[in-house]
Order: structure tokens, then C-alpha cells, then sequence
């Protein structure tokens, strides 16, 4: 029971940071209707509940492309494309009508639950659907009309900020109306993804099968820039996948990002607490796209030696580094990542791995002076420690003469010098007095 105990209280300190970094942020969630009809769609609307309690501002986005093709079906009616698009005639419309309002329903209903017993026990959540969003016809496209499938023309922003600051979900299905009073069957993607643009949102979240992108030897793939997802949705489109949830998410993603949304992420809906895990955990479990930049972090090659010896010089002749030669630098140069700037290398570390002991040391910590009061330290650790847990480390340790307190402050606990491997041991300078301080990746 202890344990459990002490776990609990871990993991809910650890959450608390990432609490006070979302709140007031807006977020807008898309909801394929494919995810709806899963049986973990109840845990999502529960998660999605918990992080509204926790100040967070949501705009839902749902599709229902999976319930249209049913109720057509059910009218013996087949779905009609043109280059992957909807054709929706007057009488496919009032199908997409029926299903749209159904699930409208049904999201506002699970959301409106108070049940004893419940995750949403005791809370009141303001679930609000209305016109924020106008239409305009797609058209007439190579002799094709698209009839009543649409697409945005103004979105008011104003009255959903105005929702939005008074404690409401705005909820958002594929049906918007036009200046002339008629409906038009939009893609979820495209209202999502405008959406996140249009407010400024700090996040734009999509679920899809799988637990995100998934490269060749079927890892997760944990961050994509613009550049290198749309090479991934190039791929996925030349095998013919159109309209999976993934390539979906991705063809709004990478346009969001373009447009100033720093992060997307894409997770599964057939794990439970994907969600939670994704936004309040350092590494989360999915897939994020992120805003491309001057500055990239990467693993160092042999044509950074002179940016990192530049960089940590000055740190040896303070005695604050041990002196690294230019050939032991190129002996262990796959052993270092580095903070790249405009060309410029701004920040350095090193991974040791003890694959025995399963522990790795990161050493050679330097940030460019002008560049030490942001958060490139962390961003150095943070992908330390990603590589270690992928090496399948479990612990963390650094020598240091100066920065006890930055480490201690991220997680890292003083230790005696016999926690260290045994070959390091050996090599331990006990004239110099580093401080011996460890972290547990677990």
C-alpha cells in the first residue's frame, strides 16, 4: 500500500509543472468519428473533462465521416468522391445532417455527466454549439460539383473567445451554415485546423489508430518538423491512403504549424489516458509536430569539433569542464548533441553509456553565455535522457564542480561516489571533488 502510495504522489508532483504550463492555454481537439465509436470514446470525454477542470481552454472538433457512409449506406446510397472529397448532393446532405446532429448529441450528453461513481462526479461543464463558423461552396471542380460540400470562409473568432473565457467547451461538428442560410458538409481537418490558426491555440491535438506516426521498424516517431511529416503524408498518399485518421490529422497539422501553432500532437484513441499521459509526462506517448526554427537540437558529427571546442574552452580554463582534446573529441563525437543556431553551435552534451550497470553519465554540459537564461539546459537534458531510456538506461548521473543546484532542481539526488560504475570509479579524481549526483529515468 506504501508504494502504491509513494506513486501516486510521484507521479501527481511530477504532472504539476506541465499544469501551470497549460492552463489559460487554448487547445483545440479533434475527434475523427472513428474514435467516437470506439469503446474507449467514454475515457476520452472523461480525460477531456479532467483537463477542462485543470483551466484549459478546448475547442472540440468532431467528424463523423464513418456514421455518413453507415446512414448512407443504410439508405442504399454510396459515398461519392471527387480527388478524395466528399460530393455531398440535398439528399446525401440531410444524411450528413442526421449523423452530425446525432453525435452533437451524444459528445454534449457524455459531456453533461455527473454521475456518482464517475471521473465527471460533481462537475458542471457549459458544453456550447453554435454558427461561429460561416460556409462558402466548394464548386464546380473539373466539371464535378461538389454541391453542398463546403468549406471555411470567416470563422468569429470573438463570440468563441467569448465562450471560451467564461469556462465553456465549444463544440464544433462538419456542418456550418453559409450567408444565404443553406448547410454545407465540411472536413473536420480543415475546421480543426483553421480553428487552432484563427485563436492562436498553444495545441492542436488529433487520435488515430495507432500511437502516432510510426517509422520503418515500427517505433513511435516522437517529433516531426513540418518538412519531414509531410515527406511521412507524401509517402502514405502514394500508397493510396487518403482518409485515415493520420493522414487527416497530418494534412491540418503541418499546415497549422506553418501558420504559428507551436505543437500538434497525434496519439491513439484505443489507449486509455493517451491524452493525459501525452500533455502532463516529459515524453509523452505520441507523436508531436513542432514549429521548425533557426534552432535545431541534433547529434553532433565531426564537422562540429570546432563549434563545441569554441563553446567549451573558456568553460576548461575557468576548471569549470575537464579538458577534452581535439582527438579525444573526435574519438567520442557520436557521444555528443548539440544546440545549432543560424550554423552556430550554442549548446553541447555528451551521453556516456555502462551498459552493464544500465546507467549513462552525461558530461560536458555548455551553453553559449548568451544563451544561458533560456531553456536550452533543459531541452540538452531532456534529449540526454531520451536517448539513455532508448539505450535502455535506467539511471542518470553527472559530475559537477558548479552546477549542484541546476541538477538538483531537475530531479537529480546527491549520491557517494560507490554509486558510480565501477570503471568510472576507477577514474574518479577525487583532487578535483566533483559532486556525484544521479537521477533515476524511470
Amino acid at each position: 500500500m506504501k508504494e502504491r502510495s509513494t506513486e501516486l504522489v510521484d507521479g501527481f508532483r511530477h504532472t504539476v509543472p506541465y499544469v501551470n504550463a497549460h492552463r489559460g492555454k487554448t487547445f483545440v481537439i479533434m475527434l475523427g468519428g472513428e474514435a467516437i465509436e470506439h469503446e474507449n470514446f467514454a475515457n476520452i470525454v472523461n480525460d477531456i473533462g479532467l483537463i477542462h477542470s485543470l483551466g484549459i481552454r478546448l475547442v472540440l472538433v468532431y467528424g463523423a465521416r464513418p456514421q455518413i457512409d453507415a446512414n448512407l449506406a443504410g439508405h442504399g446510397m454510396e459515398p461519392v468522391y471527387h480527388k478524395h472529397i466528399r460530393v455531398t448532393d440535398a439528399q446525401s446532405l440531410e444524411l450528413v445532417k442526421q449523423a452530425a446532429g446525432r453525435l452533437q448529441l451524444d459528445i454534449t450528453a457524455r459531456l453533461s455527466m455527473s454521475l456518482s461513481n464517475s471521473p465527471l462526479q460533481g462537475a458542471h461543464i457549459d458544453v456550447v454549439s453554435g454558427n461561429f463558423i460561416i460556409a462558402q461552396p466548394l464548386g464546380v471542380d473539373d466539371g464535378v460539383d461538389y454541391c453542398h460540400s463546403g468549406r471555411i470562409r470567416r470563422i468569429d473568432k470573438e463570440a468563441i473567445h467569448r465562450q471560451l473565457d467564461g469556462g465553456a467547451i465549444v463544440l464544433l461538428g462538419p456542418v456550418a451554415v453559409s450567408v444565404t442560410g443553406e448547410s454545407f458538409n465540411l472536413t473536420s481537418e480543415e475546421i480543426a485546423t483553421q480553428l487552432a490558426i484563427k485563436l492562436k491555440a498553444e495545441k492542436m491535438i488529433g487520435f488515430c489508430t495507432g500511437q502516432g506516426v510510426i517509422d520503418d521498424d515500427g517505433n513511435i516517431v516522437s517529433e516531426l518538423f513540418p518538412d519531414e511529416a509531410q515527406t511521412y503524408l507524401d509517402h502514405r498518399e502514394s500508397s493510396g491512403d487518403y482518409l485515415s485518421g493520420t493522414v487527416r490529422f497530418l494534412r491540418g497539422a503541418i499546415n497549422a504549424c506553418r501558420s504559428g501553432v507551436r505543437r500538434s500532437h497525434l496519439i491513439s484513441y484505443q489507449e486509455d489516458g493517451a491524452l493525459v499521459q501525452e500533455l502532463f509526462s516529459r515524453d509523452g506517448i505520441g507523436t508531436q509536430i513542432v514549429m521548425e526554427s533557426a534552432e535545431r537540437i541534433r547529434r553532433a558529427t565531426i564537422h562540429d569539433i570546432g563549434g563545441i571546442l569554441a563553446l567549451i574552452r573558456p568553460l576548461e580554463e575557468q576548471g569549470i569542464l575537464v579538458r577534452r582534446s581535439r582527438e579525444q573529441l573526435e574519438m567520442e563525437i557520436d557521444k555528443f548533441t548539440i544546440v545549432e543556431r543560424d550554423n552556430l553551435t550554442i549548446g553541447c552534451a555528451a551521453l556516456y553509456p555502462f551498459p552493464e550497470e544500465k546507467i549513462g553519465e552525461m558530461a560536458c554540459v555548455a551553453v553559449h553565455p548568451d544563451y544561458r537564461s533560456s531553456s536550452r539546459g533543459e531541452a540538452l537534458l531532456d534529449r540526454i535522457a531520451l536517448q539513455a531510456k532508448q539505450m535502455g538506461l535506467k539511471k542518470l548521473f553527472v559530475l559537477t564542480t558548479r552546477s549542484i543546484h541546476w541538477f538538483q532542481e531537475r530531479g537529480f539526488t546527491p549520491v557517494d561516489v560507490d554509486h558510480l560504475p565501477e570503471t568510472k570509479k576507477k577514474l574518479y579524481n577525487f583532487q578535483r571533488k566533483s559532486k556525484v549526483l544521479m537521477a533515476d529515468l524511470e
